[in-house]
């Protein structure tokens, strides 16, 4: 079902541009099945992707074999990574901050594996900049919790990025035909 959700077109497109720019060594945290595996440039040295969900890897190996890529898929979670301090040219998360239950650890990790210059892509949806919007989202979230695998409405995301980079250019916007509760969209690039 996640599979199926996550290919909405709108989706698509926000992976299209987001990836466009990535390179060299990639770790993404929060593969899941693999979607964004067909919008990697060709300019991509290898990637390095976690997921938690074991269920999710078997989705995903089926991607992997079908790309020119070379992946290193791994079951794990984006609070405790075992790779070395500046090992990256970048990292992507797409749609997964919202659902990482220590997403303040997460984002530590996710600057200690960044090569200085590295950059951060991410496109996620979260806390709305519209007061009555928020109330809903605070109310809906711990039932949004319970039945989207842990995923948060209410997450201020600029703000967890902005307590480890400084150096971020960030885009706000509601997803088009998306109750707005689900659909405030952060589209940015944090770079080390």
């Amino acid at each position: 079902m996640l599979d199926w959700a996550m290919s909405d077109p709108v989706i698509v497109q926000y992976r299209q541009q987001l990836l466009a720019e990535v390179e060299g060594e990639v770790l993404e945290i929060g593969f899941g099945t693999g979607l964004n595996l067909p919008y990697y440039p060709e300019k991509i040295d290898k990637i390095t992707t976690v997921d938690p969900n074991p269920g999710m890897k078997k989705l995903a190996d089926k991607r992997i074999k079908q790309s020119s890529i070379s992946v290193d898929n791994r079951v794990l979670n984006g609070e405790n990574l075992p790779m070395e301090d500046a090992n990256f040219d970048c990292v992507v998360f797409n749609l997964t901050l919202c659902s990482i239950i220590q997403v303040e650890r997460a984002s530590a990790e996710i600057y200690r594996v960044l090569k200085p210059g590295g950059k951060f892509f991410f496109i996620e949806h979260g806390l709305s900049n519209e007061p009555n919007i928020q109330v809903w989202q605070n109310r809906l979230t711990p039932i949004q919790k319970i039945i989207a695998d842990g995923c948060h409405l209410n997450r201020n995301i600029e703000h967890l990025v902005k307590q480890k980079f400084t150096n971020i250019k960030i885009d706000k916007f509601y997803a088009p035909k998306s109750p707005k509760v689900h659909g405030y969209m952060y589209r940015g690039i944090a770079t080390k």
